[in-house]
Formats: C-alpha cells, structure tokens, sequence
C-alpha cells in the first residue's frame, strides 16, 4: 500500500516545528498534546524518519525533520494557495513591502495589480527607499519583504537574484559630459549601489567629479538632471522617457550590473508573506 502525506499532519507538523513546543503548538492549533503526538508518530511512520528530537525545553528537529519541513511549508503553501484561487476568496491580512523608488516605479504598478486580482482581501503596504534603509528596516522587523539591489558579483547570493539591472549614465536633452570638468553628479546616499558604482568607475578612469546632490529621493536625482545640471546612474528600466542614457559617451566609463534580490525579515515568513515573495520571483522576471 503505497502511502502519502496527508496535508493536516504536515499542518501540525510546521505548526510543532515553529513553536518548538508539543504544549504551544496544541494551544495554537486546538488539539491535545497526545492527539499531535499520534499525529506525527503517523508522520514518522510515513517517512521511515524520526523528525523530533526531544530536550528538557521541548523538542527540535532532527536532520529528516529539517528537510520535511523545506517540502512541508512550499506543499502547504501550495495547497492553501490552491484553495483559497478555486473557493475565489484569496489570502487575507496585510504585509509590508520595501521597495527602492527606481523598482517601485517600474515594476510595482504591475506586482501590485495582478497579486490584487488574485488575493483581493489582501493589502501589501508599501515603504520606498534605498537598500541600506530598507535593509534596516528589516532588521527592525518594521518590514515584512523588502526587494533589495546587490552587487552582481556578489559570492553565493547568484541563485536568490532573481532578475539583474545595468546600471546606466543619465542626463537631460543635449547635455554633453565632455563639457563638464568636474563632473557634476546627483546620487543616491553615499552607502548605495549607484553612488559607490559611479565614484569607483570615475576614479578607475581618473576622471573628476563632485557630488552636486546627494539623496535617497529619485524624484529629487531626476529633477536636478532635468534642469540640466548634474548627471545621474540609475538602473536602465527605470530612466524616464524625457531623459537620455549616455552608455555610448566616450568620455564616461562603463558601469556595472546589479542584482534584485528578496529578503524576508523572519525565517519562517506569513502564508501572505511568502505568497506575494513567491509571486515576485514568478513575476518580475516577465516585466
């Protein structure tokens, strides 16, 4: 007789495996200790594996425990997603999203629509600003997801980069950055990608130039550029149609790529929380 895992027994088994608790984990759930006990004796039946290990402050997981528990939260998401999409009712509740201006405005419009369409009850609030803010505010845990940019050469983050940007020189209609010495540059905040790209690739070529605006606001970078007194590095998909990319200018130097990345600020995420990060990374490889 050929046996399965039945979805109310992987439930109770993430439920256990967060709380570390047989007693939290009935509280949470509604059952008895001795009723998730037999539960996940019926579990371990199942996979041939012991998957708790108990201590004198309740219980962790073993090494087969662990590996369940990577299949048992993407099959219980799965499964939750399945139903909420075929009963037309969706996730509920409400997360927290960080998002760098340049992605927020490319990008978000479309996220946000097509998440709505099929979770209509859930609400994702949304908070912009540079990495190295949102990257605290996830350490806060004021943020639930953020999508942040790293370096492309970044070691061992290559499989979590779910798309790439280049990074590109902007200016207005008929600037001419041969005309220019210094030059004049409008960046982010001194500790983002952009500013340290432009600073080290101008200083590589020896180069001059002096910081004549410096902010986490790209309406602020944008503006100043279209009054035609500095220039601006920002990712290719996010340059304004009025604005012009001057990849081709001799005089400036090449630029590097980034990657966009997600991060969460807990380790085991919300259904909605993951649900909406598993809806980005489908997403925005498309956009």
């Amino acid at each position: 007789m050929s046996l399965s895992l039945e979805i109310e027994l992987l439930r109770s088994f993430a439920v256990i495996a967060e709380a570390r608790a047989l007693s939290r984990a009935a509280e949470r759930i509604g059952r008895t200790q001795s009723a998730l006990s037999q539960q996940m004796k019926r579990l371990e039946d199942i996979v041939d594996q012991p998957l708790f290990q108990r201590t004198g402050r309740g219980v962790v997981l073993t090494n087969p425990g662990e590996r369940l528990l990577i299949h048992a939260q993407r099959i219980l998401r799965l499964h939750d997603e399945a139903m909420a999409d075929l009963c037309g009712k969706g996730l509920s509740g409400s997360i927290r999203f960080g998002c760098p201006d340049d992605y927020a405005a490319v990008f978000l419009p479309a996220l946000l629509r097509q998440f709505s369409s099929q979770h209509p009850h859930a609400l994702v609030e949304v908070v912009c600003g540079p990495t190295p803010r949102l990257a605290e505010q996830l350490k806060k845990r004021a943020l639930d997801l953020a999508m942040i940019s790293l370096p492309e050469d970044t070691t061992g983050t290559a499989d979590d980069m779910i798309r790439r940007e280049q990074l590109v020189w902007v200016g207005g209609p008929g600037m001419d950055s041969a005309h220019y010495d210094p030059l004049p540059l409008a960046l982010s905040d001194p500790d983002t990608l952009d500013h340290i790209a432009a600073c080290d690739a101008l200083q590589r070529a020896g180069r001059a130039y002096r910081i004549a605006y410096a902010s986490s606001s790209l309406a602020g970078l944008t503006a100043l550029v279209r009054s035609g007194q500095a220039f601006a590095v920002i990712t290719q998909t996010a340059v304004p149609a009025d604005l012009c990319v001057l990849n081709a200018d001799a005089a400036l130097p090449a630029l590097p790529r980034v990657g966009i990345s997600l991060k969460f600020s807990r380790e085991r995420p919300s259904l909605l929380t993951a649900a909406f990060a598993e809806h980005i990374r489908l997403t925005l490889p498309l956009l």
